[in-house]
């Protein structure tokens, strides 16, 4: 399925707000991959089928997780925003097509985040953070360091991520804490190694 047929019908799938904030995000995460050398084409399918699993709420969401097999954790289970990744994931091969192992993965992470993500993992989990309907504090600072140093921009929205986490009083997915100690050591790495 073409790229166009698939935002024609996300155009129907999604509320205005979710298929505009889309639209962002392929647009954001193909300036990421320019900038990174990362195949832009996977980047935009990547970044336009992300939140395509957006719709499956609640019980629905976790439901549908147990009807593929998915054994969602307890995070997961109280939080089953958490799974609208996974439920994009399983939508972007059976519903879109979607055959790429990298594209799936990039859809799979981009709300936690994981331990050791490769370069199209990195470059959705942060465009989905910076595209410009998102407005909080810092966002100005995500979205310069975004272009200059990949690893500490996904450390600044991971941390971000779980400051907003910790003040709402919600539960924080282990995985958000690996995603920024991971790319906190790469950095650390770096520095020592320079």
């Amino acid at each position: 399925m073409d790229i166009n047929t698939i935002i024609n019908i996300l155009k129907k799938e999604l509320d205005p707000y979710r298929f505009n904030h889309s639209m962002n995000v392929m647009e954001t995460a193909e300036a990421l991959a320019k900038h990174y050398g990362a195949d832009v084409s996977k980047a935009r399918l990547a970044g336009i089928l992300h939140d395509c699993g957006k719709n499956y709420k609640g019980e629905e969401a976790i439901e549908y997780v147990k009807k593929i097999g998915y054994e969602a954790d307890e995070i997961e289970i109280l939080q089953p925003k958490l799974l609208h990744g996974i439920i994009g994931k399983h939508l972007a091969e059976e519903v879109y097509g979607v055959t790429d192992e990298e594209v799936l993965g990039a859809i799979r992470w981009h709300t936690t985040g994981k331990s050791g993500m490769n370069l199209l993992e990195k470059i959705i989990y942060v465009a989905d953070y910076i595209e410009p309907l998102r407005s909080f504090e810092g966002i100005d600072t995500m979205r310069k360091m975004a272009f200059e140093d990949l690893e500490r921009c996904i450390v600044y929205c991971s941390e971000s991520t779980i400051k907003f986490i910790l003040k709402k009083g919600a539960f924080l997915h282990k995985n958000t804490i690996d995603t920024r100690n991971y790319s906190l050591m790469l950095i650390r790495n770096r520095n020592e190694n320079v």
